[in-house]
């Protein structure tokens, strides 16, 4: 998921960089949704963490 945010993050650069605002704000919001997912499903795992069997 971490890598489709940064697709969506060079996306929104180039589209920027070329002057396509609307192209440049809709990839930057995706990555943005994309990037806080991502953030919670880390804490998520960090947190509940992987139980192990003995």
């Amino acid at each position: 998921m971490l890598r489709w945010t940064i697709i969506f993050l060079i996306v929104a650069i180039v589209a920027g960089i070329f002057g396509f605002a609307g192209i440049a704000a809709s990839a930057a919001g995706i990555a943005k949704v994309l990037f806080f997912i991502f953030i919670v499903l880390f804490l998520l795992s960090l947190i509940l963490g992987r139980k192990s069997i003995e």
